[in-house]
Parts: C-alpha cells; structure tokens; sequence
C-alpha cells in the first residue's frame, strides 16, 4: 500500500507539473509545436481590441429569422479574414456583432447591412440562378446514403434556366455564393427538369442546415438599424491583460501560501489541485473555443478562490475530528464525509446562479458567467477527488502522520 501510493503520488505530482509547464510556455516536440494557452485562447475586443455593433431588428420577427440573419452576418464577416467573431442574439431584438482585430468600423457596418445576393455559377462563372429562382431548400439525412443532404426547390422562372444549366454542365460543378464567398460546389450527375434537385457534401447536419438556411434566405430576413458602435482600441488590451494576468498571479500566490501556513503538508495537496484546477479550466476554454474577457478573466479568479473554499471547509472538518481525539486517517475520512454536503450545495447554488447570468445576460455578464460555472464544476472535481486522492497517499506513505501536520496543536500527536 506505502509503495503503491508513494507511486501514484509522485506520478501525480509530475503530470501536474508538466500540464502546467506546457500550459503556460508551450513546448516542442521535434518538429511539432505545442501552444501555450497563451497562443490558443481566443481573446475578446477587452484584450486585443476590434469593433462591436450592436443592431436592432426593425419589426417583427420570429426566431427562425433571427438564426438565419445570425448565420448570414457571420457568413459575411469571415469576408474579412477575422477569426474569433461573435455573433450573438442580445435581448428579444438585437444583435450584438464583436469583431476582434479589426479598427474599421465603417467597413464592418457596411458588411453587415448590404442586401446580399446568392448566385448559382456555371464552371465559367457566368450566373444561372439567382435567389429569386429559389423556392425552398431545406437539410436532411438521406436514408440511401445516410449523409447529410439539401434538397432544394426552384421557382419555375429557375426550373428553366437549371434544367438547361444540368444539360450543358453534365458532370462538371455548379458553384453557389453568397456575395462573393463560396458556399457548396455539387457536381451535376443528372439533368434536372423538374425544378428539384439534391446537393451533397455537407460535413455534417449541422452545416448542411446552415447551407440550406442560407440558400433560402438569400439576403437579410429583417431588416437591420445600428444602435450601437464602438472601436476598441489595441492599447486598452495590450495594459490590461499584463494587469489582468499579475493580480490573477498575485492572488495565487497569496492563496498558495496561505494554505501552507495555515494547513501545512494537506495545505501543499491542496495547492497542487489547484495548479490542475487552473490548467483544467483554461483547457475547457480552449476545447469549447471560448471568448476570453476581462470579466471572464475575474470570474476564474473567483472561482479559484472557491476551489480553495472548498478544502478550507474539508480541512476545518479534519481539525475537529482530529480535536475529538481520533487518528489522522480516521479525521481524514469522517472530515470529507461531513464537509461533502455543504461544499455540494453552495456549489450548486453558485452554478445556478451562473446559469441565471448566463441566459438573462449580454455581454461581458456571459464571459463571466461561462466561466464561473466552468470554474464551478471543474472545481468540485479537484476539492472532492484530486486533494481527496494526493492528501490519502500523503497519509498512506507518511507525509501526513499526525495533528501537527494540519496545524493542530495537540499534548501528543495521534498517528495514523
């Protein structure tokens, strides 16, 4: 049991320092290059500057033409080359449009209110089709080939002009764009007469939706009126993320030192499930692709104060039992069982609350939101099963023996 644990512990202790190692400088593997979170965390117009519209919809309109206005304004916007932007419903009737990396704020308004104008192209690019020939399209998964496919419906102005285009064009391809931006390629395998036509190719269901969506659509479903604008400049982020990123330091490492002082050997357990805490939530961001803000930012601060909260109750509980006169590994035990439902419900509350935010919220209030219920839920996970693990191994091998080693002053010590 001593061997086992001492092993586990000190292969604990290496994965955690080498996820954080890469973490947070990167690291190269021959010729592979592995990012620092640094490099692969998107960051909002807060840190790296850019332009954010806020457009309200004129009149009435229901959620399916609000998806669709949505996926065309961001359909436009990749125009630009702009990776990370966020196009997002705000309240019932507005839309909110960040751009990152981007100081023109003209040029996105411009962008975002043209008409837009889908065309069918022959190989040649000479315009067939355009959406006015368009009845219909929609996306399924087709039971003969079981892929993503668009069925699509013409007008009997394009049945026509499509029939004479699957002619001419037999086994060569037929371009569809919105503007200038390519959506699908189909090769023609038959002569379409009667104004009906399959396109495959989608890569999921998902974007064969989307595809079909736009295809309907064509130009804006609503009509759009800018009621908000404002240009971020490079500077702002540039002072504050080094801030940002020295009090996050700064707090760690009082919180670090604390639960030394204060819990000694199970105070360092406790640190190192924080380091994983840290590492784990900024891998969360990275794997879901999240935005972050400066609100995101002090919404992970808070939660790595919660994580800590966490074992501040469990090793206040081991102190009791350990006062009642029982051994170290009896306290152990009976402390996680006694701290385990106030550590449930104050975290529960807390990701309820986060939930609340995020639904009723815009904005900054959802970064920070997002992130307090990531920072939550990975945090329940390191107080109940990494410290609760680290800390049993410390006892089975002897690093943690006796009351003193929680930083309780005992007339004589009780071993485990």
């Amino acid at each position: 049991m001593k061997k086992k644990s001492a092993i586990l512990l000190i292969l604990s202790v290496l994965v955690i320092g080498i996820l954080a190692y890469v973490g947070a400088f990167g690291l190269n593997v021959g010729d592979y290059r592995v990012k620092s979170f640094n490099q692969m965390l998107n960051k909002g117009l807060d840190l790296q500057g850019g332009v954010s519209v806020v457009e309200e919809i004129q009149g009435k309109a229901d959620n399916t033409a609000i998806e669709k206005t949505i996926e065309l304004i961001n359909l436009r916007i990749n125009k630009l080359g702009v990776s990370e932007t966020s196009v997002t419903k705000e309240g019932s009737n507005k839309i909110r449009i960040d751009v990152p990396g981007k100081f023109d704020k003209d040029e996105v308004i411009n962008l975002i209110g043209k008409t837009g104008k889908l065309t069918f192209k022959d190989p040649n690019s000479k315009v067939i089709l355009t959406g006015d020939d368009v009845k219909d399209a929609s996306a399924y998964i087709s039971q003969d080939t079981q892929k993503p496919t668009i069925s699509l419906e013409l007008k009997p102005s394009g049945t026509k002009k499509f029939a004479a285009a699957t002619q001419k064009y037999l086994g060569q391809k037929i371009t569809i764009y919105m503007d200038d931006q390519k959506l699908t390629d189909p090769t023609v395998d038959a002569v379409i007469t009667n104004g009906q036509a399959i396109i495959e190719g989608s890569a999921s269901l998902e974007e064969a939706k989307s595809r079909a969506d736009i295809i309907k659509s064509g130009a804006l479903p609503v009509k759009l009126k800018v009621v908000q604008s404002q240009t971020v400049g490079a500077s702002l982020g540039a002072d504050a993320l080094p801030k940002s990123i020295f009090a996050g330091g700064v707090a760690i490492a009082v919180i670090f030192f604390f639960m030394i002082l204060v819990y000694r050997m199970p105070g360092l357990m406790a640190d190192l499930a924080l380091v994983l805490f840290t590492v784990l939530v900024l891998f969360v961001f990275v794997t879901i692709k999240a935005t972050l803000t400066l609100s995101g930012i002090a919404g992970l601060i808070l939660t790595i104060g919660m994580a800590v909260d966490a074992n501040v109750l469990i090793f206040e509980r081991f102190k009791e039992e350990l006062k009642l006169g029982k051994s170290v590994r009896s306290a152990f035990e009976a402390g996680f069982h006694r701290a385990m439902s106030s550590i449930v419900d104050s975290n529960v509350t807390t990701i309820i609350a986060g939930v609340v935010l995020y639904a009723l919220g815009s904005g900054s209030v959802k970064g920070f939101a997002l992130t307090l219920v990531i920072g939550t839920l990975i945090s329940m996970f390191t107080a109940i099963v990494v410290s609760k693990h680290l800390i049993s191994w410390a006892i089975n091998v002897g690093l943690i023996n006796k009351a003193s080693h929680f930083g309780v002053n005992l007339r004589g010590d009780n071993n485990a």
